[in-house]
């Protein structure tokens, strides 16, 4: 049997970082272990509020399978529902599975590797000066991915940061918070202005409007898409969809929806929480699959893990065997 250890840690940010939703200054997560007595795999998690998770209840779930007498990753999917313990336990398998081989994730999975990647840098949701500051801060960021709150100030907010970044690609991401009337007020000025996607703009449980509105820009589905059962309900609303291992679950069911999703015409972003490198590690091997790499996570942070990935430049190198996988 293998032996499962789950841990909260509390990593403090750089700066408070706000959404729609509301805004926080640490960053709380799940680490977990899965060891077989020799080898121990590294996993990570960040329970998410929306989704009626915490770090208790994710805790709770990855115990409620530590006497199971048989885990591997693919009993792993029928065992836990889809979400932040199961992405945790996913990942340590994944990185046990490295151990005991010696080889890299991606040697076994038959993953191309692509030794550099751009992501994205998110700008939290602020006044326009300081949303123009931050991006006058980054300014070698090639592509910037603004939080805006459905509000008077979004299309200030982002004039201020254009000005601010007239080189940078601009993704924005509504969290929910927009109505149809700020959705078509707003997205023609966008275009104008250069933005180049539009992330979630409406509650996942009312994006059918989606379906009767123009898309002079292409909308990109995060809350609405989880795994890839979603996918059928998001033809016609959306043209990409955002992948998140703690929306899937982990890397195993992410590979089958980054692989369905193309597969459907849908493009992918690779995303992520606010988290460490350990959690980005295993999301990272998805970037041959997508157009969109935002994975940020960590920059956010007052600081890292050891061996942490190698931020350059605006481009991400691939983890080292000391971190994960």
């Amino acid at each position: 049997m293998l032996t499962i250890e789950a841990r909260e840690e509390v990593w403090l940010l750089k700066h408070p970082f706000r959404i729609s939703r509301g805004s926080r200054t640490e960053a709380q997560v799940v680490f977990v272990t899965v060891s077989d007595g020799e080898h121990a795999g590294r996993g990570e998690c960040v329970p998410i509020a929306r989704y009626n998770q915490s770090t208790q209840s994710v805790i709770a779930q990855i115990e409620s399978i530590k006497d199971e007498k048989r885990l591997d990753r693919q009993h792993l999917q029928k065992l836990l529902p889809a979400g932040a313990a199961r992405n945790a336990l996913d990942g340590a398998l994944w990185d046990l599975q490295t151990k005991i081989s010696g080889k890299r994730v991606w040697e076994f999975a038959n993953i191309p590797v692509v030794p550099e990647v751009v992501t994205t840098l998110t700008i939290s949701l602020d006044t326009e000066a300081k949303m123009a500051a931050a991006a006058s801060a980054n300014t070698t960021a090639p592509v910037l991915k603004l939080k805006l709150g459905g509000d008077d100030l979004d299309l200030a907010r982002v004039e201020a940061v254009r000005q601010a970044a007239p080189a940078a690609r601009l993704l924005i991401d509504a969290n929910e918070s927009w109505s149809a009337e700020h959705y078509e007020e707003i997205v023609p000025a966008l275009k104008e202005l250069g933005v180049a996607l539009i992330e979630q703009p409406f509650p996942a449980d009312a994006d059918e409007v989606l379906q009767t509105l123009d898309h002079p820009i292409p909308v990109c589905a995060d809350e609405s898409c989880h795994t890839s059962a979603d996918l059928l309900r998001l033809t016609n609303r959306y043209e990409t969809i955002n992948v998140k291992l703690d929306k899937t679950g982990g890397l195993t069911e992410a590979l089958h929806l980054c692989e369905c999703a193309r597969e459907s015409g849908f493009k992918v972003m690779i995303g992520c929480m606010v988290c460490t490198s350990l959690g980005i590690a295993p999301a990272r091997l998805l970037a041959t699959f997508a157009e969109w790499i935002d994975l940020d996570g960590p920059l956010l942070l007052a600081s890292d893990r050891e061996h942490g990935l190698a931020y350059r430049n605006g481009k991400i190198e691939m983890p080292s065997r000391e971190l994960w996988g």
